[in-house]
């Protein structure tokens, strides 16, 4: 049974990956190995991740964007594969990160969802299929959420940019300017408890194709990261996306 080390166990998402271990860990293949959160002194928990030293399989981390160096380097130590589920990443922290999966097997994705991986792949052959059409992008999320816009709405449009030569990413529209047809606009939405929505608009001058995904609950990015988790065990040393499991 695969054992894991959950980074972040006292957040969110961390907080639900150890719910749905101790749980179901038959159901799931795999069992709790520690959690670790700088937040939880007394709480049975590892403040930092340098002091479990016992066996492992795989980390996963849902802790922030900064720790990237720690989470590597520790990763590197012990020989043990690392799903990233974290977001915000600047280019110097993505840099060691890809420097790392020279070492060991690395997981990254700003979603862990299949379903979100899976609207990626169908938006790409959509943009494929209409070179010509305006692309929307509309990203709904709680009021809290401090991000705009959101890291998985951004690796839509990457992904979308990157089989439009010349296209331009912006977020939001106001003024009086036409739209550039080269542009691909991200507009962000903050209310209520909504979990996470996005949508894809393709737009032709005769007709519009709209892609949606809707997240009722937040275990299925604990599921997703998990079935990532799986995904690495017994891969050689490389960076892995949502698109390597997928395809």
């Amino acid at each position: 049974m695969m054992k894991v080390v959950i980074n972040g166990a006292c957040g969110r998402m961390g907080s639900e990956i150890l719910s749905m271990l101790k749980k179901d860990p038959a159901g799931l293949g795999a069992t709790l190995a520690a959690a670790v959160d700088v937040t939880g002194i007394g709480r049975d928990i590892y403040s930092y991740l340098a002091e479990y030293t016992e066996p492992a399989d795989v980390i996963i981390d849902f802790t922030f964007h900064t720790t990237a160096l720690e989470l590597t380097e520790y990763a590197i130590s012990r020989n043990l594969p690392v799903v990233i589920a974290t977001t915000g990443h600047t280019k110097e922290e993505l840099a060691v990160i890809r420097k790392a999966a020279l070492n060991i097997p690395i997981f990254q994705a700003s979603n862990m969802s299949i379903g979100v991986a899976l609207l990626i792949e169908f938006a790409r052959q959509a943009a494929h299929a209409f070179p010509k059409a305006d692309i929307e992008i509309v990203e709904k999320h709680h009021n809290r959420k401090k991000d705009a816009p959101s890291g998985t709405a951004m690796t839509i449009a990457d992904a979308l940019s990157s089989i439009r030569p010349g296209s331009v990413i912006k977020c939001g529209r106001s003024g009086f300017e036409t739209r550039d047809p080269n542009e691909i606009t991200i507009h962000s939405l903050r209310m209520g408890d909504i979990v996470g929505d996005h949508e894809v608009y393709i737009t032709t001058d005769t007709q519009q194709l709209a892609l949606r995904h809707e997240a009722y609950s937040r275990t299925l990015f604990a599921e997703g990261a998990i079935c990532a988790a799986k995904f690495l065990l017994g891969k050689p040393a490389g960076y892995y996306t949502m698109e390597d499991m997928i395809r």
